[in-house]
């Protein structure tokens, strides 16, 4: 856990105003410098705990109105505190209720250090510090349950399509997390109770688990879609062919058509990223038309004889 004087908004390097957009990118950007798998500094692994808990806060809209009204102490207080009477408190109220000093008859008459009749300082300001225990008037205000985490997990292209156990190292933590087959760039994994430890026994937040997956050199997915390259002969294109095509399944055969140029997508159902859940996305092949680098005289002789034949002109289409 990051240190308390530490700014959330500070660490992710935005302003306060910023709108939830910026702050994932923001977060994205530092998450990925200062991974631990990526980054070697030894003080890399602490910087990407101090950016996860800070996007953690900041990317829930009610944890972080809690933030602002609350600031460093908004996981103590307790749900039913009015941000403005917390803010009067800190301005003028702190002061003369740590004194003792007390305006009007009886305990809680005539208001107290700025605060509205009926609002007791030292009972609200020990019960928010005392971690739900009770005040002097005996209010309770509950055992606080802990705050849910996020962190990133990156994957190679393959793990992402296979899924299943992994381990992974979360602060101090060893994990043993079950990925599903066919997670997606930026989908949540949550580890149930494994997040922040609560207070007076209360139960723990979650973990979540941001995955990313790492470039590959073959597959680019867009959601539950796989792009791949599909390289094939001029004669392939021409004529059509039945061709071989890698997938992180394993090899299949796509269906060239005859008169197929460069560019064209070849749709292979259901053979993107599986599911457990929905339908698996779809494998698109998109072609390329290579030719060979060195012809041998057989091909030159092959090739004259075409061009002084064909018709066609690429460039007239």
């Amino acid at each position: 856990m990051m240190p308390p004087d530490r700014d959330f908004y500070e660490i992710l390097g935005v302003r306060r105003g910023a709108s939830q957009e910026d702050i994932q990118r923001a977060y994205r950007k530092l998450a990925r410098a200062n991974h631990p798998d990526v980054n070697k500094d030894p003080s890399a692994e602490d910087r990407f705990k101090e950016v996860s808990e800070a996007y953690s806060v900041l990317s829930d809209p009610a944890t972080r109105r809690r933030y602002d009204a609350f600031g460093p102490d908004f996981r103590q207080v307790p749900e039913d505190v009015d941000p403005e009477t917390w803010a009067r408190a800190g301005r003028r109220g702190a002061g003369a209720g740590r004194a003792g000093g007390r305006s009007g008859a009886g305990p809680r008459g005539g208001g107290f250090g700025g605060f509205e009749e009926g609002v007791d300082l030292d009972d609200l300001l020990e019960g928010l510090f005392s971690g739900g225990r009770r005040g002097r008037s005996g209010a309770s205000w509950g055992p606080i349950p802990g705050a849910d985490q996020e962190a990133e997990i990156v994957l190679s292209f393959e793990d992402a399509y296979r899924g299943g156990p992994r381990s992974i190292t979360v602060g101090s933590r060893r994990l043993r997390v079950d990925i599903p087959p066919g997670v997606t760039d930026g989908q949540r994994v949550r580890l149930a109770g494994q997040g922040g430890k609560g207070g007076e026994g209360a139960p723990a937040g979650d973990l979540y688990l941001i995955v990313r997956i790492a470039p590959h050199p073959r597959y680019r997915a867009e959601g539950r879609d796989i792009h791949v390259l599909l390289p094939v002969a001029p004669w392939e294109a021409a004529l059509g062919a039945s061709v071989a095509v890698d997938t992180p399944g394993g090899e299949t055969k796509v269906k060239v058509p005859p008169g197929t140029s460069s560019g064209r997508r070849l749709r292979l159902r259901g053979r993107g990223m599986p599911s457990r859940r929905d339908k698996p996305g779809d494998l698109y092949a998109e072609v390329r038309i290579m030719v060979p680098e060195r012809l041998s005289e057989e091909e030159r002789r092959l090739f004259e004889q075409l061009s002084s034949v064909s018709t066609f002109d690429p460039r007239r289409r």
